[in-house]
C-alpha cells in the first residue's frame, strides 16, 4: 500500500472509531461543544423550581426572531445584566435599569422584550404568591413529564398544552409567550420529553420524574 492510501485508510478508520464512541443525539444540537453540553446535561431534564422556569421562559422570549445557540452564549451576560434573574429585584426596575439594558451590549438590546420581562417578574411573584409559579407551569401536563416517543426526522413545535398554556400567560400578562416558544420552554424544562427514542438521553430523561 503505497503512503497516500494508507493515509487515507487510516482516517478512516479513525472516523469509524469516532463514530462507534459517539452517542447518538438529537441532530438539532449539531456538534458546537456548548451546544452538545446543553442537550446533554440540561434539555429536557424535568426542572421544578419556579425561579428557575421563569427564567428559562424569559430567555425563550428574548430568542424569538433568533437562534437559541444565540441566547445560551450570552446566558451568563443575561444573568449578570439581570440580578441572576431574581424576579423579587427585577419586579422593581424601571426606565433607569431599561436604559442600562439597552446599552448592555452582552445581551439582546431589544426594549419590547426588556419591558416585557419586568412586566413578567411582577406577574410571576403575583401567580408564585398565589399557587406558586412552578405547581401553576406543571399543572398545565398533570403535574407529570409528558413521555414522546418520537423517530428521526419528527419535530412538533406545539401542542395542545402549549397552547393553553401560552394562552394562560398572556391572561396573566406575560409577553413574547406564543405557543411556539411555550411549546420550546416545555421542551427544555421537561415537562415534555422530546428526546428522540434513538438519542442516548431519552431514557435517561424518561427516568427523571419527580420523587425518582
Amino acid at each position: 500500500m503505497n503512503l497516500q492510501l494508507w493515509v487515507k485508510s487510516d482516517r478512516l478508520r479513525r472516523k469509524d472509531a469516532l463514530a462507534m464512541h459517539t452517542p447518538e443525539r438529537c441532530p438539532w444540537c449539531g456538534t458546537d461543544p456548548l451546544y452538545v453540553a446543553y442537550h446533554d446535561s440540561e434539555w429536557g431534564v424535568p426542572e421544578w423550581d419556579g425561579r428557575a422556569l421563569w427564567e428559562k421562559l424569559i430567555l425563550d422570549g428574548f430568542q424569538a426572531g433568533l437562534s437559541w445557540i444565540t441566547i445560551l452564549k450570552k446566558r451568563e451576560a443575561f444573568r449578570a445584566a439581570f440580578a441572576g434573574f431574581r424576579p423579587e429585584i427585577v419586579a422593581t426596575w424601571g426606565e433607569t435599569e431599561v436604559q442600562r439594558l439597552l446599552a448592555d451590549v452582552g445581551i439582546v438590546r431589544h426594549r419590547g422584550k426588556i419591558e416585557s420581562t419586568i412586566r413578567a417578574a411582577r406577574v410571576y411573584l403575583k401567580i408564585e404568591g398565589r399557587a406558586g409559579f412552578a405547581p401553576w407551569v406543571w399543572g398545565f401536563v398533570n403535574d407529570m413529564p409528558v413521555q414522546n416517543r418520537l423517530a428521526p426526522g419528527e419535530n412538533p413545535t406545539q401542542s395542545a398544552a402549549s397552547v393553553a398554556l401560552s394562552r394562560a400567560l398572556k391572561a396573566e400578562g406575560f409577553g413574547f409567550c406564543g405557543p411556539t416558544i411555550v411549546y420550546a420552554f416545555m421542551q427544555a424544562t421537561g415537562l415534555v420529553n422530546d428526546h428522540l427514542v434513538t438519542c442516548h438521553r431519552h431514557v435517561p430523561v424518561a427516568a427523571m420524574e419527580r420523587g425518582a
